[in-house]
C-alpha cells in the first residue's frame, strides 16, 4: 500500500506517480483524481515477480500484480492534495482494520 511520489514538470503540467494502489480504493481514486482538475495519464498492473510483465489494462487474474499511476495537472496543489486524501484514507482504513483485530 505504500507509494512512491515522483513531482516532476512535464510541459507545464506536473507529475504524480503513485506505486502499488489499492485494488479497492482504485474507483475512489479515479473519481479524485477527476473532481480535482487532474488525469490519470498512465495506469498500469505490474507483475509482483517479474518485472517484465506490465499491462495497460486489468490482467483478468490479479492476484500477484500492484497497480501504478502517473496522475497529471496543471497545478501541484491538485497533486498535494490528492495525495493527502489518499494517505489518509490508506490511514483510515489501517486503522479500522487495527479496530477489528483487536
Amino acid at each position: 500500500m505504500l507509494m512512491g511520489n515522483d513531482y516532476h514538470d512535464c510541459n507545464g503540467y506536473n507529475r504524480l506517480e503513485m506505486k502499488n494502489v489499492n485494488k479497492e480504493i482504485l474507483s475512489w481514486l479515479e473519481d479524485i483524481v477527476e473532481e480535482n482538475n487532474s488525469r490519470i495519464e498512465r495506469k498500469e498492473w505490474k507483475s509482483k515477480y517479474n518485472s517484465y510483465v506490465v499491462y495497460d489494462y486489468e490482467p483478468f487474474c490479479t492476484d500477484g500484480f500492484e497497480i501504478n499511476l502517473v496522475i497529471t495537472s496543471h497545478d501541484i496543489a491538485y497533486l498535494n492534495f490528492i495525495k493527502y486524501l489518499y494517505e489518509e484514507k490508506i490511514s483510515t482504513i489501517e486503522y479500522l482494520n487495527s479496530c477489528i483485530s483487536v
